[in-house]
């Protein structure tokens, strides 16, 4: 069991109507940057909710946050009007890309220098805008950790930054505003989580207590996100498969764990950050084409223990019979939620694998995760997902 030191200072207010507590969460503070997306909090009425329940403070806005959220112009466009109106604290109102973004515009307002030099570990942040959310899809678990992902289109370089600084002050959980979030977001939501949860449990030391953390969350994920697809309005799966996304990427399910380099989300922020695709989505295509990559008498037996504990694989079988047997399990239930299993299924082809995998290969570190990967063992992956 490996040493840790672990802090998280969020707070957390979970349930229906939490958002009226909004004010009093807000009160040590005068001026407000709201950021936000599209028009969805605008059809969900949270918009408006927003604005009467924060009338008298000083209110600003940054909306047209995207999805994979890019730093040109969000990011920077964030940082200018933090910079001019001297913002207080920052509301992010939506999914983990809003929050994501903010959380970059929360460090580059403190910082006088090129934000870029933050998210790229050049320069170490001492200090970031407080930052304050209120959700409204479950997926990436940005509520509840201290990094986010931010785009450059320019360089497609998808980074993933993470600092101390970056825990939002608090995050307002109402399940009742996911109502809405498409079948395909749902699904991409249920996929990301459930590979923020591999990523912690593939790894080479391990403790029975994260291990059955990390079980329980792969069946609540699986059950639930079939819930919600069957009835988008179903409170209590809603709720739950909620409370698993913001629990699976703040690190308490690897406590005492050795690292496991995050392979997938490796492979994918180069999809995303080519090719613009649905971040859950890369995952689910990625994931069982890593697994069956590193798959070995080295790993077999974590892939029985997955198999038996998590699908209820006869653990009597031959061990790669079960292994093999949770890889297609794992598949089928992607595939099950609508998830689109192959990347010219998301407008990828093989015309720039080779480049990716070269980007992967200098730029994510992976020759030192679980299972080392170099640059052909990359390519394989990617090859073998298309």
């Amino acid at each position: 069991m490996q040493n840790f030191d672990y802090c998280t200072p969020t707070r957390l207010i979970f349930g229906k109507d939490s958002v009226e507590k909004l004010p009093e969460v807000m009160k040590p503070w005068k001026r407000i940057l709201l950021t936000y997306g599209g028009g969805n909090i605008k059809k969900l009425g949270l918009y408006d909710k927003v604005k009467e329940l924060l009338k008298d403070f000083e209110l600003y806005e940054l909306s047209g946050i995207q999805p994979n959220p890019k730093y040109n112009p969000s990011v920077l466009d964030g940082v200018k009007i933090c910079k001019e109106k001297n913002i207080d604290v920052i509301l992010a109102v939506g999914g983990g890309s809003v929050l994501d973004c903010s959380k970059a515009i929360a460090a580059g307002a403190k910082y006088d220098g090129e934000t870029w030099d933050l998210i790229t570990y050049k320069v170490k942040a001492k200090e970031a805008l407080p930052i304050v959310d209120i959700l409204t899809l479950a997926a990436t678990g940005s509520e509840f950790d201290c990094g986010g992902v931010i785009s450059r289109t320019e360089t497609n370089d998808k980074i993933g930054y993470l600092d101390p600084v970056l825990f939002p002050v608090c995050s307002i959980l109402d399940p009742v505003y996911t109502f809405s979030v498409s079948k395909k977001q749902t699904a991409a939501g249920c996929a990301d989580a459930m590979n923020h949860v591999m990523e912690q449990y593939f790894t080479s030391d391990t403790t029975l207590l994260n291990d059955g953390f990390c079980e329980a969350e792969f069946k609540s994920l699986m059950e639930n996100a079939r819930a919600c697809l069957r009835n988008p309005e179903d409170y209590r799966a809603r709720a739950e498969m909620m409370l698993c996304c913001t629990y699976g990427c703040n690190g308490i399910l690897s406590l005492g764990n050795s690292p496991s380099g995050w392979p997938c989300h490796a492979i994918e922020h180069a999809l995303s950050a080519y090719y613009d695709i649905t971040h859950g989505e890369g995952l689910a295509i990625i994931t069982p084409r890593w697994m069956k990559h590193i798959l070995s008498d080295k790993t077999i037996d974590r892939f029985v223990k997955y198999g038996v504990n998590v699908f209820g694989i006869d653990k009597n079988l031959d061990k790669y019979e079960i292994a093999n047997k949770a890889i297609d399990e794992t598949y089928k239930f992607f595939e099950s939620i609508g998830i689109p299993m192959h990347l010219k299924d998301v407008g990828i082809d093989d015309s720039r694998i080779d480049e990716m995998a070269h980007h992967i290969a200098v730029n994510e570190g992976l020759d030192q995760a679980y299972v080392p990967l170099m640059e052909d063992d990359i390519r394989s992956i990617l090859l073998a997902s298309l």
